[in-house]
């Protein structure tokens, strides 16, 4: 029900991203925490990747609250960064989602614990350095659970990133003259 993991560098959260895109079936919710800067953003890039959406189109949806994206499931990507009151998170709509096929990750979910469903898998993210991030992933309940289970297949079996520029052929038995 919990899993920690470190993230090195922003390659390895796109990948993360991916699994856990990968491993949803649809109507899971997804409640992200942490700092500005943190990831989140990323790590729903990610996300919209492994559901077979346009990830280059992913952008905070701070100013407009909710973004849709369609890839093999609808993706909602919600930003309660400027909302002050469960008011203004209640008039947003948001409840709507949380039914049938549809995806909900919550960036700065914290501002929303009584709009949450209770089955959710809640992500938090935090700044190790400059470059690198660490992560826990909390399932709530059996569909979380399982999201997680999925996730951490599909992230095992998964390529990990190369780091740094990939390696020139060397040549051997020629002089350069």
């Amino acid at each position: 029900r919990v899993w920690q993991l470190a993230l090195p560098s922003p390659r390895h959260t796109d990948r993360l991203g991916r699994a856990i895109g990968s491993a949803l079936q649809g109507g899971e919710s997804l409640a992200l925490y942490g700092p500005l800067g943190a990831g989140k953003t990323a790590l729903v890039r990610g996300i919209a990747a492994g559901l077979g959406a346009t990830s280059s189109a992913v952008t905070s949806p701070t100013f407009v609250l909710l973004h849709e994206y369609r890839g093999r499931l609808p993706l909602a990507h919600v930003d309660l960064y400027r909302l002050n009151s469960s008011k203004e998170v209640d008039s947003i709509g948001l409840d709507d989602y949380f039914s049938g096929s549809t995806v909900v990750v919550i960036e700065w979910a914290d501002k929303a614990p009584g709009i949450l469903p209770p089955d959710r898998l809640e992500i938090q993210l935090r700044h190790r350095t400059v470059q690198s991030r660490s992560i826990k992933l909390m399932a709530t309940g059996p569909l979380s659970s399982a999201l997680l289970a999925r996730t951490r297949t599909k992230h095992s079996s998964s390529r990990p990133p190369r780091a740094g520029r990939p390696r020139s052929a060397t040549t051997k038995g020629l002089s350069s003259r």
